[in-house]
């Protein structure tokens, strides 16, 4: 209906007096050219100057053809019309490539990079406007946008794709050339491609399957922070701190919550103020935490040792206390002062702490009877991540302390760490030669006795299975230690 609309006005444009005007200039034209040709031809020259004008006039035409095959047209601009524009009157805008991005003008792809960013603008219009016009600029596509509305100004979020020849330098004074303030610029890779609401609801399913993600889905939600977990009461049973309020603090690169167990999360960012939306945000994912109470995946995997027996490995919590404190009491004085590093008089007094999912992971080793024969903890330590591990002495060298490092290293690689260290003493050398085992780049550090082993996990291998996905339950024959190795204690 638009377009025979539209046809029936630039039909009614044509007006007889404009046919008049053209039908006057031919007329014109006609007398004025046969006024020359007839004074040319009565000249002494005139058959020669005809026949020059016929040359230069074909020459004209020949070399315009040339160029017109060489040089393509210009692209239509914006306001163009007729009967090359679409039926909706829309027109193609110049200066605009038809190439796929990654390209440049002439074709070949060029490298680019992921950047997240991150900078404060003024509250007013034209303001994100000048600062996407400034990236275009220097050819830097921005893949999403989100906008943090606050009392003074907005901080807008960005996703975006960049030459790799463009530094973060560069581009920060681009942005603080157009009027952009402090400005956060990190690298990025193909995860954050994924749209801010799918990824909200991936985090909140992992929380939902399992209480040991709230930490690491909160560092995933916040970017580079760190995360502590303070428990309400000491060792001593005195109050750890103050208590938060039901809605949590926000002062602006600390947030605070009220942990569902018990106790306060602290959430820190010293480099970035924490948005109202971030802050909303986190303190949705601790209530969903809180709604859905103590939970951990129940899967578990059968292992044979060598000599037959068979043992299972599955994941703890708080609720296997009580038999995490009878194995300490079967355990030697040598295994738990390898294990706390000190007096162990009081050893089972952090068992609350260890097997509590808010600061870590806990797996165990039950045999056939029902008891705990080890237990390997991945404690998440701030920015960094400790692995520990206490097998009880008549179940040593047997090969469970490496099958739960194993297990336990595969868990950070799940969770994003980059690294893991243990802490033991220089004599420990069952600790070192498990680390080892790994195959892993390691770094050492001695003070004062204490051993800090780091393997850095950028060669492990991800392994393929969740942590909240159950496996089938098979019975597995573990391998034998090499002889000589001692077994963690």
């Amino acid at each position: 209906m638009t377009e025979v609309t539209s046809a029936k006005r630039a039909r009614r444009q044509h007006h007889w007096r404009r046919d008049l005007v053209e039908l006057a200039a031919l007329f014109t034209a006609v007398a004025v050219a046969d006024a020359v040709a007839n004074m040319i031809a009565h000249g002494p020259d005139g058959p020669y100057l005809l026949v020059a004008s016929a040359v230069a006039l074909i020459a004209t035409a020949a070399f315009h053809t040339w160029w017109a095959r060489h040089h393509g047209h210009a692209p239509p601009t914006a306001d163009t019309g007729g009967p090359g524009a679409s039926g909706s009157g829309t027109a193609r805008v110049t200066g605009t490539s038809d190439a796929p991005r990654g390209t440049d003008e002439s074709g070949p792809l060029r490298e680019t990079a992921l950047w997240r960013m991150r900078t404060t603008v003024r509250d007013e219009p034209g303001s994100l406007a000048a600062l996407c016009t400034a990236l275009a600029h220097d050819h830097v596509d921005i893949l999403t946008l989100q906008t943090h509305p606050l009392a003074q100004g907005t901080v807008d979020e960005f996703l975006l794709r960049a030459p790799a020849a463009l530094q973060a330098q560069q581009i920060t004074r681009v942005v603080a050339a157009a009027g952009g303030s402090s400005t956060w610029i990190e690298r990025a890779d193909a995860h954050d491609l994924v749209d801010t609401p799918t990824r909200l609801l991936g985090l909140a399913t992992r929380t939902a399957l399992d209480a040991a993600e709230l930490p690491l889905a909160l560092r995933q939600l916040l970017g580079r922070c760190t995360i502590h977990s303070l428990p309400a009461l000491t060792l001593g049973g005195r109050p750890a701190g103050d208590p938060v309020p039901v809605e949590g603090v926000l002062d602006e690169t600390v947030i605070r919550l009220r942990d569902p167990n018990g106790g306060t999360i602290t959430i820190e960012r010293p480099y970035l103020p924490f948005t109202p939306t971030e802050f909303a945000r986190a303190r949705a994912l601790v209530e969903l935490d809180a709604r859905l109470g103590p939970r951990i995946p129940r899967s578990q995997d059968v292992l044979t040792l060598p000599e037959g027996n068979e043992i299972t490995v599955r994941r703890a919590d708080r609720s296997d206390v009580p038999a995490a404190r009878a194995m300490h009491d079967r355990c030697s004085a040598r295994t738990l002062g390898l294990r706390y590093h000190g007096p162990v008089g009081d050893a089972d007094r952090y068992l609350n702490h260890l097997l509590s999912p808010r600061f870590g992971r806990t797996l165990a080793v039950e045999t056939a009877s029902g008891r705990l024969a080890a237990l390997g903890h991945l404690l998440w330590d701030g920015d960094e991540t400790e692995v520990a591990l206490l097998v009880e002495d008549d179940w040593q060298r047997r090969g469970i302390g490496s099958e739960l490092l194993g297990r336990l290293v595969a868990m950070a690689v799940e969770a994003g760490c980059e690294s893991v260290y243990a802490v033991t003493q220089s004599s420990n050398t069952g600790m070192v030669a498990a680390m080892r085992g790994l195959g892993l780049p390691l770094d050492y550090q001695i003070e004062e006795g204490t051993l800090v082993i780091t393997a850095r996990l950028g060669a492990a291998p991800v392994p393929s299975r969740l942590p909240h996905e159950v496996p089938e339950v098979l019975p597995r024959e573990l391998p034998r230690l090499p002889h000589g190795r001692a077994e963690l204690g």
